[in-house]
Order: structure tokens, then sequence, then C-alpha cells
């Protein structure tokens, strides 16, 4: 049955990559007929692209999903994704759920539905998302929310299997997008306005290791440099492997790159990280930093920490602090650690309390703040390169906001509007606080 003029709302939990699938299935619904609406907008499809990365965010995905039926009793709910993937059996169970669809199956949402309102039942499409054959689940977008920056996803899945992620369970083995897709879809929104993109996925640093091609991340950075619209191209999470002397003289050569590395640290603690079955020790983040330094002037280091991890002790965590102080990042994003049904450190003893995961937390972010304002202040008087992005509303000064290469937040005041323009600035002051 046609969907053709009927409503639909994607809701979108968790991380880009997330965002990425929603706005290709908000393409494939529109080329179908139907059109995007807000929740409050009686939809005829409520979907949400559910997350499954800590308890807590399957909770959300859970509300999220009741609440459409509160709405609207006839609306047709979908859960998608990776909790759709991992907690089928949970999901299955609830009246409120239309259709659940796993990873890999986004990519048929319009047929699914479509047989939905053809045969008026409840379906599952869930399949064994870590069957080896599993193959990369191409989709793509020609438009994007974010007027300036395009999230593009060049790979799915992980084969890391730290101790505290479902991720590798819910999104199955590594899978890499063809080059010549990835580099199809940026030039066709490279011609359209966007000047960055920001290259993602679920472990991007794998790119190309499932690939018969001799490819790695690198060469498609390349590759992608070589599209004439493409000012800027910056990296998504990166596991600390890929940093290598080589891979770092390469990025160094192309300008549109941004020095702006987001490495998956998680831990400043050995014992921690063998916990964690993290892939690397201290003593190689340390040579990391060093090296991105020397190749780079004045880089943006940032990174994620798990703070309360089964079996952290108190010399662990100042440990992970000392170190912390030493390499001296600019940016920070501290997570509590929560249990995950179905990972190996949820069943590990020593489990610590909640009290002190919270005052841990909020030392390094104390100590966040303090790195990031030093960073910002020793680039008063630079001039840097930055993409403006909106006007900032209700500002009497008219100013708009943007980043540096380095994702320094920027506000300058003009009479020019500058929404998707690249200025050369003087930086004055730091808008920390902002």
């Amino acid at each position: 049955m046609s969907l053709k003029n009927r409503k639909a709302t994607i809701i979108t939990l968790g991380c880009k990559v997330n965002q990425y699938e929603s706005d290709a299935m908000y393409e494939m619904l529109k080329k179908a007929g139907v059109r995007e609406v807000s929740p409050k907008d009686n939809p005829d499809i409520y979907i949400v692209n559910t997350c499954s990365v800590t308890n807590m965010a399957e909770r959300k995905s859970r509300q999220m999903l009741h609440r459409a039926k509160k709405r609207n009793p006839n609306v047709v709910v979908a859960a998608v994704g990776c909790y759709a993937q991992v907690g089928k059996d949970d999901l299955e169970k609830d009246a409120n759920i239309d259709l659940i669809i796993g990873n890999n199956r986004k990519h048929e949402i319009v047929s699914i539905l479509e047989a939905f309102y053809e045969e008026h039942r409840s379906g599952i499409d869930v399949i064994d998302i870590n069957d080896q054959e599993q193959v990369y689940e191409e989709m793509s977008v020609e438009h994007i929310n974010d007027h300036t920056r395009a999230y593009i996803k060049v790979q799915d899945g992980c084969n890391q299997f730290c101790s505290y992620c479902i991720i590798p369970y819910a999104r199955g083995r590594v899978r890499s997008r063809k080059m010549e897709d990835v580099i199809h879809e940026i030039s066709n929104l490279a011609k359209a306005g966007y000047q960055e993109f920001v290259i993602t996925g679920i472990h991007v640093c794998s790119y190309g290791t499932d690939l018969e091609e001799d490819i790695t991340l690198i060469d498609l950075i390349e590759k992608i440099s070589q599209i004439e619209e493409v000012r800027r191209i910056r990296l998504g999470s990166l596991e600390p492997r890929i940093v290598t002397e080589e891979n770092l003289k390469r990025l160094k050569k192309i300008k549109e790159f941004c020095p702006h590395f987001h490495l998956s640290i998680q831990s400043g603690c050995d014992n921690t990280l063998k916990r964690m079955n993290r892939k690397y020790t201290t003593s190689d983040i340390k040579d990391i930093c060093q090296l991105i330094r020397k190749h780079f002037d004045t880089p943006a280091l940032t990174t994620d920490i798990i703070v309360g991890f089964p079996g952290e002790t108190k010399e662990d965590f100042e440990k992970t602090k000392s170190f912390l102080e030493e390499i001296n990042l600019y940016e920070m994003h501290v997570f509590k650690y929560s249990k995950r049904k179905g990972t190996k450190a949820a069943v590990m003893e020593d489990q610590v309390p909640d009290h002190i995961k919270a005052k841990r937390s909020g030392e390094l972010l104390d100590m966040s703040k303090r790195h990031q304002k030093a960073f910002e202040t020793a680039q008063i008087g630079k001039v840097k390169e930055v993409l403006f992005e909106e006007k900032l509303k209700d500002d009497t000064l008219g100013r708009y906001v943007g980043h540096t290469k380095e994702y320094i937040k920027v506000a300058m005041t003009s009479n020019e509007p500058l929404e998707n323009k690249i200025r050369s600035v003087e930086l004055t002051k730091s808008l920390l606080f902002f």
C-alpha cells in the first residue's frame, strides 16, 4: 500500500551515525510521498531511531516509544536501530510498538511500512547482525538539517569488544562503505553548498579493513580532499592506533584537514585500560599526543573518559588525573560508568558506588574547564579561519557563531550575513563561558 500523503516523525537518539541514518530514512520516505512533521503535528508514522549504548539510553528509547501512543493511539510506532537490535525480546512484549526494525534493515524502511499498512499487523525485522556475511548497509543523503557541516557515515560495526560496550552486538562486525559511494555523496553535498564534512562511523579507524581493495581511512580522506568544492574535512572519534608518523605526515599535506583529534582514551590508568580491554597503554597515548603536536601547530586534542569503571580504586583514579594533567588536552567529555546488561563489565566485581563516580566526574570536569580556558587563552591574538554557522537568536549585538578548524567556538558581530561563510578573524577573548 502506498505511503503517499502520510505524515512521519523520526526521533533520533544517540550518536552522529544514528543522525545520518535518520536523515537517510527521511529522504527515502520523502521520495515515497511521506511528509516530515513534528511530533505535535499528529503524525501517521512515529519512528524512534533508538540507542543502546547505556541502560539510560535504552530507558529513554522506551520513553519515546511510549509517548507516541499516548498522543495518538492510531499512530504506527516503529522502534529502529540499536535497541531494536539487542532488545528485540523486550520490545516484542510492548503493545505500544507496531514494528521492530534492527540494524542493517533501515534501508528497507519504506517497504516495511508499506507491508505493514497492507497487512495491518505488527512485525519484527531483526536479523543476526553478527552474521559474517553481512555487508555495509548502503544509504545516502542529499540534504542535511545542518546547513554548513555534514556528518558522513563511511563505516559500520566494531570488532574491538571493549568490556563495557554493547555496540559490537548491536552493530555487528566491521563493514566499510565503498569509496566511490562516499565520494559521490560528498561531491553532491559539496555542490549543494556544504563546506565541512565530518567523517564518522561506529569504529571509523577500521575503515577499509574488510574491503578487497587495499584502502585505509587516510586514503579516503586524501580522495575527499580532491573534490574541488570541499573546504574542510574533520574526523570523528578516533582509536589512538591510527595516529602514526606516516599518517600524520599525509594528513599534514591536506590543507582541508582540520587539526582536531578526538582520541577515544577512556582512562589514564593502565590497570583500568586492561580491564576495559582497550588495546593500548598510557605510554602509547603520551607518545601519540607528542606526535600530533610535532606535526601540527596547536592542534586541538580532545577525548572521552569513563570514571568509576569496575575495580577503579582511588589510586587508579589519581593515576588517571595525573596522566590527564600531563598530556593537557583541550577538552574532555567525562562519563560516569553505567552498567550495561550483556557486557562483561556489568558482572565484574568491585562496582564503584554512584557518589564516588559523581565526585570523580566533577574533578575531571573541573580540570577540563581549566585546560579548555588555557588552550583558548593561548589562541588570543591569532588569526583563525572560521566557518560561521548561524546568527544568534535574540542577540542584540547581531553576533554570528562558528568554529575554527580546531573546533574552537567563535562569535563575531557583523552587518554582513555570515551563515555558511568562511572568514579569517582575529581571536580577541575566550568564549568558554559564552
